[in-house]
């Protein structure tokens, strides 16, 4: 059997003893190495003295440590960012059904989101919400916000070990109906969403990811998709949290907003976004207030240096943004595209090693 746990200080040096290019080691050794810090061995050397070295990370250091941490490495602007993403043998893919107003700047990088910077945006995985995510998720900094403008990560497994049991049995069992509303104007549009002025497009790939649709008059549209409440991870088996409950609840934006929306719309199912247990009852207060508590006791912090890049394993780690001043400019890109239906039939698979 594969053991997937992160390697102490020892084992790290042992794997990674070849890869003489690089210095690995745990960003914060109380986190038990999550993220891990790699920088060049020779301070200055350039990026293409390391680019084997770096690109044997994903497969022997990912799976164990979730999150990796790239300093030092001189990588500067969109195009140096994207050769260092596709030396791992990745090519990018688009974003679609988003949830995060994100422009796209060159093909497969986007900027990280455009939400408004005196807001922070909860820890998540990226497109939990849905039954098609990115495995693979690469941020990079290009400017250092001077004041605040972390992205805070989390390790998903402590998440899930942490959640009460009572909670991950309920999310497992129940799974999650997640609702949006388009074409209220508080939120996106569907043309943004889905990136597209056809309705036809917009129904077909619906259709295609099991999202059930509803057109209301000429330009209002609203899609719910049962989709998981946990999963666990294709190649290590270790069970996950993965959703974005917390983050698409109404309550989110404050419990003073979710009740003027109520009082304006009438009725949960017609808020601009909201998520329902799978049998379509509400979720409890209580339960959002409990994971909200676990995910804010296991963010990582570290302010960004210009140059830095993160690379999470999307299903193991989540990430989010704190509020900021001044300028930031951080940009996303992502890979390895992966689906529920993948998940569950990997299930069925007996577990190699």
């Amino acid at each position: 059997m594969v053991d997937f746990a992160p390697l102490d200080d020892s084992a790290l040096a042992a794997a990674t003893a070849d890869l003489s290019s690089l210095r690995v080691r745990a960003f914060d050794p109380a986190r038990g190495g999550f993220p891990l810090l790699v920088e060049p061995a020779i301070a200055g050397a350039a990026i293409g003295d390391s680019a084997h070295d770096i690109a044997q990370l994903n497969s022997r250091l990912l799976y164990r440590h979730a999150g990796l941490l790239f300093r030092g490495f001189g990588v500067a602007g969109l195009e140096s960012f994207d050769a260092f993403v596709r030396g791992f043998g990745f090519d990018p893919i688009s974003y679609e059904f988003g949830s995060s107003q994100r422009s796209k700047l060159t093909k497969g990088v986007y900027t990280s989101t455009e939400f408004p910077k005196n807001r922070s945006i909860p820890l998540h995985n990226e497109q939990a919400y849905t039954t098609a995510w990115p495995m693979k998720i690469w941020l990079h900094c290009v400017v250092a916000s001077p004041v605040g403008g972390e992205t805070p990560i989390a390790d998903s497994r402590r998440i899930y070990q942490r959640m009460e049991p009572a909670i991950r049995e309920r999310f497992e069992r129940k799974r999650l109906l997640y609702v949006r509303n388009y074409g209220t104007g508080m939120d996106l549009s569907w043309q943004q969403t889905f990136g597209t002025e056809s309705r036809e497009e917009v129904d077909a790939f619906c259709r295609d990811n099991g999202i059930a649709t509803h057109w209301i008059g000429d330009k209002q549209l609203r899609t719910e998709q049962l989709v998981q409440g946990t999963a666990w991870h294709p190649v290590s088996r270790v069970p996950l949290w993965f959703n974005q409950a917390h983050l698409f609840h109404a309550s989110s934006q404050g419990a003073d907003v979710m009740a003027m929306l109520l009082d304006i719309l009438g009725d949960a199912r017609n808020l601009p976004r909201h998520v329902f247990y799978g049998d379509g009852s509400e979720l409890e207060d209580s339960v959002l207030e409990s994971i909200r508590g676990v995910l804010a006791e296991e963010a990582v912090k570290f302010p960004w240096q210009p140059g830095d890049i993160v690379m999470l394993d999307n299903m193991l780690a989540a990430h989010g943004r704190e509020p900021f001043d001044g300028e930031r400019k951080v940009v996303v890109s992502m890979a390895e595209p992966f689906s529920l239906q993948e998940l569950e039939r990997r299930e069925r698979e007996p577990l190699a090693g």
